[in-house]
């Protein structure tokens, strides 16, 4: 069977396409399919990104979380001109603004000594967005910290999780749960690679580690049942997808210094959510293993978060 990814598809992980029973499944998974592909370049988050809004349409509009586990950012020609965007730079950008079209939030997580660089930028200054729906973690950053693991878990899980509770919120905020999308990308993922596969000896292999990661949005997403408080998330399996073009004459957003507040302005509840569930007085300046926060007033003295009732087992004070 042959086929190739490049920065435009993703294949699927099984071949009726089935999903993948939690996360021990989508590794050994992934185990499994990693001999029998070869990886390759350009990289480009753009399919799987609009890979997971197609999930996300057909699940009828319910909250997911897509996460994208990669080793190396976005491709950057080395003739790029300062201030300018790659294509794969730029389609990015475009899914990533659609996306916020719809109850989705990203996490990418950087594996591996990057560079990471762009991804911090996108982070930060992608314009014209619906909602703040992206976030970017360096894991290794995390975990070559000097401290004990149960720290360094936590301090992942705090920074991968912080802003999901106010981006679900957000997205209660402007309708899009449970609303369908007619600009929604219809795509339908590959086939799974199998051994022997001429993708492995043909000069179009399965695209890099990042658009082979795309082919499993369902198995890593997150659904949110509305009428549950932020903590509580049942994982769901979704359906897996074509490319859809996206116009790249949009202005490079690192043209305007002031593009960092393009967004729409936040409503006043999301100041609130920056506030203790506590006290609603002081900031948030203290998380939990779980993720949850409180100040730092109230948090010594709980045994159980507020939130989820998780017995509280680290407390990380933030700066």
């Amino acid at each position: 069977m042959a086929a190739s990814t490049h920065d435009q598809d993703v294949f699927s992980f099984y071949p009726d396409d089935r999903f993948c029973n939690g996360f021990e499944e989508v590794l050994g998974r992934y185990r499994e399919i990693v001999p029998n592909i070869r990886l390759a370049g350009p990289t480009s988050f753009a399919p799987i990104i609009e890979m997971a809004m197609t999930i996300v349409e057909q699940s009828g509009g319910q909250y997911h979380v897509l996460v994208i586990v990669a080793d190396g950012q976005v491709t950057r020609s080395i003739d790029t001109e300062r201030g300018r965007l790659s294509p794969q730079e730029q389609k990015t950008v475009d899914a990533i603004v659609e996306a916020s079209k719809f109850p989705l939030s990203i996490i990418l997580v950087g594996v591996g000594d990057g560079p990471w660089d762009m991804m911090k930028e996108f982070d930060d200054n992608i314009p014209s967005r619906a909602f703040d729906n992206f976030q970017f973690v360096n894991f290794t950053e995390i975990m070559s910290k000097n401290i004990p693991p149960s720290r360094k878990e936590a301090a992942f899980a705090l920074a991968a999780l912080m802003e999901i509770p106010s981006q679900y919120k957000a997205a209660i905020e402007l309708n899009l749960l449970g609303r369908r999308n007619p600009n929604a990308p219809q795509r339908v993922a590959l086939p799974t690679p199998t051994y022997g596969s001429a993708s492995m000896g043909t000069s179009k292999p399965y695209g890099s580690a990042a658009s082979f990661g795309a082919s499993k949005p369902h198995e890593s997403t997150a659904s949110f049942d509305t009428s549950k408080p932020y903590g509580s998330a049942s994982f769901a399996s979704s359906k897996p997808s074509h490319p859809t073009s996206f116009e790249s004459s949009a202005p490079s957003y690192y043209d305007n210094s002031d593009l960092v507040g393009t967004a729409p302005p936040a409503p006043s509840s999301t100041y609130d959510s920056q506030l203790c569930p506590i006290c609603l007085t002081n900031s948030k300046d203290m998380a939990f293993g779980c993720g949850h926060q409180t100040c730092c007033e109230c948090g010594p003295g709980l045994q159980t978060c507020p939130i989820c009732r998780s017995p509280i087992t680290t407390r990380i004070k933030l700066y």
